[in-house]
C-alpha cells in the first residue's frame, strides 16, 4: 500500500512538473467583465507576460514580440475596458488597483508559477505597483519605454513639443485652449506629433491602426488626459521613483531615440536601479518593436535568454 500511495505521489508530481502552457486564446473573469488573453508558442523558457499601454490602449501593437515563442510562451492580453475584453463605463474600476488586481488574476488562472513581466508605457506602471505586491516567482522586469513619473513624463512632452514645426505647434495649443480638440485641424496636427514621438513607421501597421481602433478613449482621457504635455486625469500624481532602488530582480529598460519616454530621463531611471541595463534604440520613437522590431525581439531574447542559461 505504501508503494502504491509513493507511485501516486511521484506521478502527480512529474505531471506537475511537465504541465504546458497551452497556445490559443480565452478569456479570464474579473471583477468587472472578461479579460481576453491569447497565449502564443510553447517554448521550454519562462512565460512572458505583456502588459501594454494606455490606459485604454490594446495589446495589437506588441505584435512583433510573438517572434520570441519559439523560446517560449508569450501571453497577450487586453485590459478591462478595451480591444478584445468587455467593455466597462463604470468608473470605480478605473483605477490602478484595479488594473493590477486584473494582472494577478490572469497569472494566476494561466498558472504562471514563474513569469517574466514586460510592461510598456502605461503598462510599466502595472508592472510596478503588481510588484508593489510582493508576488513570487517574477523572474525579471522589462520596463520598455516607461513612464515612471509624471511630472517628468509631462515637463519631457512639453519639450518635444515645442520642437514640433509652429504651424502643428499652434494649431494644437489654440485648441486646446479653446476646447475643440475633436477639431479635424487638431487631429492632423497630434498626428504630425505621433508621426514624431509615437511611431516613425510609415505607413503605419495594421498592429498600431487596430490598437488606436480598439482603444476606450474615455478610459483613456479618465485616467490620463487629453495629451501627453498635459496629464490631467486620476494618474496625474504617479511617481515610482523612490522604487527603483528598491527592486531585486534584473531590470531591462528600453527606449527609442524620439520617444516621448526620452532617453535622458530613462537612463536617470535606469541610474537609480540595481541589477539594470538599458537599451535605446536609435530609429525608434515609442513603438519600438514596431518601429525596429528585429533589433527589438533580439534584444529581449537575449536579456531573457541570459537568466536562463
Amino acid at each position: 500500500m505504501r508503494s502504491t500511495y509513493l507511485c501516486l505521489f511521484l506521478f502527480f508530481l512529474s505531471a506537475c512538473e511537465t504541465q504546458v502552457l497551452k497556445e490559443g486564446e480565452g478569456f479570464v473573469e474579473v471583477e468587472g467583465g472578461k479579460v481576453w488573453y491569447q497565449v502564443v508558442g510553447s517554448g521550454k523558457g519562462t512565460p512572458l507576460l505583456l502588459v501594454h499601454g494606455g490606459p485604454g490602449f490594446t495589446s495589437h501593437y506588441l505584435n512583433p514580440l510573438s517572434a520570441l515563442a519559439n523560446d517560449r510562451p508569450v501571453i497577450f492580453y487586453d485590459q478591462l475596458g478595451s480591444g478584445r475584453s468587455d467593455v466597462t463605463t463604470d468608473r470605480a474600476l478605473w483605477t490602478i488597483e484595479h488594473f493590477v488586481r486584473q494582472l494577478a488574476t490572469l497569472r494566476q488562472e494561466l498558472g504562471l508559477t514563474e513569469v517574466h513581466i514586460l510592461g510598456h508605457s502605461w503598462g510599466s506602471q502595472l508592472a510596478l505597483d503588481y510588484l508593489l505586491t510582493k508576488p513570487d516567482g517574477v523572474k525579471s522586469l522589462i520596463l520598455a519605454s516607461p513612464a515612471i513619473n509624471i511630472d517628468r513624463w509631462s515637463e519631457d512632452n512639453k519639450v518635444l513639443l515645442s520642437r514640433m514645426p509652429r504651424a502643428t505647434r499652434e494649431a494644437i495649443k489654440r485648441h486646446e485652449r479653446e476646447g475643440t480638440t475633436d477639431s479635424e485641424e487638431y487631429q492632423n496636427a497630434m498626428m504630425v506629433f505621433y508621426h514624431h514621438h509615437i511611431a516613425r513607421i510609415d505607413p503605419w501597421t495594421d498592429d498600431i491602426n487596430n490598437a488606436f481602433e480598439g482603444t476606450n478613449f474615455d478610459l483613456y482621457g479618465y485616467m490620463w488626459g487629453s495629451a501627453d504635455w498635459a496629464v490631467t486625469g486620476t494618474l496625474k500624481d504617479y511617481n515610482r521613483e523612490a522604487m527603483l532602488p528598491t527592486l531585486d530582480l534584473p531590470v531591462l529598460f528600453t527606449t527609442g531615440r524620439y520617444d516621448e519616454a526620452v532617453p535622458d530621463t530613462v537612463a536617470d531611471f535606469q541610474s537609480l536601479t540595481p541589477n539594470s541595463q538599458l537599451v535605446i534604440f536609435e530609429e525608434s520613437a515609442h513603438l519600438t518593436m514596431q518601429d525596429e522590431p528585429e533589433k527589438y525581439t533580439r534584444t529581449v531574447r537575449d536579456f531573457l535568454n541570459g537568466m536562463e542559461r
